[in-house]
């Protein structure tokens, strides 16, 4: 199945500083997608974040990793492959919760993937021990084993400043439409990152079924050659057979006609093994082209599983694009609403001064008279 988006969140992106290992430093200008994926062949399980076409994280999850909360809406772990630390800044401790839970759950499920797999080797690798054991008793040998070890960069606990009041400034108004236009984009960059995975396999197909049709093409000639030399061997059996019979008849039972026909007899034997191995070769490039036919079916279902997939991308591609022409309409409306109030405002300052006017007047008709 390949691999496949199994969680996805939204946060902004940072990484540690290489040359100070304190400061945080931006890798996304807003928040982004941050997703889990599954890798089902090889039992292993990445982060990947995209933005546009840059991987702004690209990290395997090992069971020596550990994730951990700075703050209420940070996070950060260390990849050591990468050699750096990366860090989240979320916008809620919830979302916060929710990514630590699954870094904590696939981590353990990586660790399980890890010991199964370390006990297949233990088993497999269990005779060759024996085999090594034995060979130390022989004068010569040279016992001995190696270890690895390796280590990543320390967790950093500073938490980049200004974070938490970005994100709260982020919540308004218009919180519904900004959650929707949110929720719309994990779906466009995991259906782009399927569509890339479809053609990765569609590519590969391709170059397997032009080998397969240049071996098809090949296996033809060759069949052609063989099918001559096959009749031209069938003759020469036919002549020597008759030649045998020929110096049976005219020789008797002689030595010579003895060892001449046990030569003959080895050379039809020869000749019919021959004509056994090319029929056991005409069996196998007929199941050649079998498989060639199967990868032809298997092809044309990835086209057309790749077709609804770049259908599926630009129905949400246009879905989105609506959200984002709903948002503009509305913060357009906002403020044009703004402006009707503030218009209404100052005509409410210009009576209530003329009402001021007004009273002082009557106060001093009142004071005159």
């Amino acid at each position: 199945m390949g691999e496949q988006p199994i969680f996805s969140t939204r946060a902004h992106i940072f990484q540690i500083d290489p040359t100070t290992k304190k400061n945080w430093l931006p890798t996304s200008k807003h928040a982004v997608t941050v997703s889990y994926f599954f890798d089902s062949t090889r039992n292993v399980y990445r982060i990947i974040s995209l933005e546009g076409n840059k991987a702004v994280i690209n990290s395997t999850i090992t069971p020596n990793m550990t994730f951990t909360k700075t703050s209420q809406k940070f996070g950060q772990w260390a990849d050591s492959r990468a050699n750096t630390v990366y860090g989240l800044g979320f916008s809620s401790e919830s979302h916060l919760s929710r990514f630590a839970e699954k870094f904590a759950e696939f981590k353990e499920a990586a660790r399980l993937a890890k010991e199964k797999s370390q006990e297949k080797t233990e088993l497999g690798s269990a005779p060759s021990q024996g085999g090594a054991v034995r060979r130390r008793v022989v004068p010569g040998g040279r016992p001995g084993t190696k270890k690895e070890s390796a280590t990543g960069p320390p967790l950093s606990p500073s938490t980049p400043e200004g974070l938490n009041g970005a994100q709260d400034q982020s919540t308004g108004p218009s919180e519904p439409q900004a959650e929707s236009s949110q929720n719309a984009l994990p779906a466009s960059q995991s259906s782009a990152s399927i569509n890339k995975h479809w053609e990765a396999e569609l590519e590969a197909l391709k170059g397997n079924n032009a080998k397969l049709t240049a071996a098809l093409l090949e296996s033809t000639a060759n069949v052609k050659q063989w099918k001559q030399q096959l009749s031209a061997y069938q003759e020469e059996a036919e002549r020597l057979h008759k030649r045998v019979t020929e110096l049976e008849c005219v020789s008797g039972q002689s030595t010579a006609v003895k060892s001449q026909k046990t030569e003959l007899n080895r050379t039809i034997e020869d000749l019919e093994a021959a004509l056994k191995a090319k029929e056991e070769e005409l069996e196998r490039l007929k199941a050649e082209v079998e498989s060639s036919n199967q990868f032809q079916t298997n092809r044309d279902s990835l086209t057309l599983k790749l077709q609804e997939t770049e259908a599926r991308n630009r129905t949400l591609e246009s879905q989105l694009s609506e959200l984002e022409q709903r948002l503009e309409n509305n913060q357009l409306e906002r403020e044009s609403f703004r402006k009707s109030l503030r218009s209404l405002l100052e005509m409410l300052d210009g009576k209530i001064f003329e009402l001021n006017e007004l009273r002082d007047a009557l106060a001093k008709l009142l004071e005159g008279s």
